[in-house]
């Protein structure tokens, strides 16, 4: 049976008010939470973009739900090692109630500390050097690695929960999913694609869990959902890799007056129509995923979780 849990977006909110949505999330009858995991925001339209693993030792002493950051890159920004000791902290801290969202990244967040933005097939071996040595170090075991990308020297991991943290990589793509079968304990993707999913299971991810999310913009009038999805959210609908290229707020701005309001009412659910929300989760549901994570666009919380909770939640279960 497919679950749905609540996606918690650091891109516009503030540390405090992610914590009081986990706790709504929860009331409403979500049963996980997803977490992303930026340093910028996509635009200055959105506003925020807090440390995560701040807010996840905040989350682990307000909600009972499990935690996925959705997600890390352990590439660029941060050495796998510094993940790994951040992650099994989490783990920790949640009793065991923490998944390592992993994928390789955007320039908006990784080019910051002045190095190359290399292209998908090198970070996607990146990826795989990285979640070696995460692994190795989740053993507890002083772990010495000298690698095509990346040197570890006498690291060993002192905080460990019971059992090591489970990693689910992202995917967008038909090599990116066969590389999440391959490597990854899961797979993690925003679009409600049973291809990908074929793939990734085809890949050797046959007995793993695969987690979907989408964006909604709840409200009484859908014309100003629309509206506010757009402004906040035209971003999702820059095609290709553009996504992973532009390295700054100002540019996806630029890049986003390239995007309609039409194209993102067609491709969100808006509005406070129940059979629209959860047809937007059926698709997913008919996909084949083990769980989808909604994110409500905006400021009005509180509605879209009652909303939710009375119109939407029960019909889907």
């Amino acid at each position: 049976m497919t679950e749905f849990g609540y996606f918690l977006s650091c891109e516009e909110h503030t540390p405090a008010a992610l914590v009081e949505q986990a706790r709504m999330a929860e009331q409403a009858g979500f049963t996980a939470l997803w977490i992303s995991d930026h340093f910028h925001p996509w635009h200055d339209q959105q506003g925020q973009s807090p440390f995560v693993w701040s807010v996840i030792g905040a989350l682990s002493q307000t909600a009972s739900l499990p935690v996925e950051t959705a997600v890390t890159c352990p590439l660029v920004r941060t050495h796998p090692v510094v993940i790994a000791q951040a992650a099994a902290t989490a783990a920790v801290q949640l009793s065991g109630r923490f998944r390592l969202g992993v994928g390789t990244g955007e320039a908006l967040n990784e080019h910051i500390l002045g190095g190359p933005w290399p292209e998908t097939s090198v970070r996607l071996e990146m990826l795989e050097e990285a979640l070696l040595i995460i692994r190795q170090l989740f053993t507890g075991e002083q772990t010495s690695h000298r690698g095509t990308h990346y040197t570890v020297e006498n690291a060993r991991l002192y905080t460990l929960p019971d059992e090591p943290v489970p990693i689910d990589v992202s995917a967008f793509g038909p090599h990116a999913a066969e590389t999440a079968g391959r490597i990854g304990d899961g797979l993690i993707t925003m679009m409600p694609d049973a291809d990908l999913i074929e793939r990734f299971r085809r890949s050797g991810g046959a007995a793993k869990p695969a987690y979907g999310g989408l964006k909604v913009c709840w409200g009484p009038d859908e014309q100003e959902a629309a509206r506010t999805a757009h402004r906040l959210w035209a971003n999702e609908q820059l095609p290709g890799e553009l996504p992973q290229i532009l390295p700054t707020p100002s540019h996806f701005e630029q890049a986003n007056e390239l995007v309609t309001q039409e194209q993102v009412a067609k491709a969100v659910a808006c509005g406070d129509s129940p059979d629209t929300h959860i047809e937007a989760l059926s698709e997913y549901v008919r996909a084949g995923f083990d769980a989808v994570f909604v994110s409500q666009i905006g400021h009005d919380q509180r509605g879209f979780f009652d909303f939710y909770r009375t119109k939407v939640l029960p019909h889907v279960r």
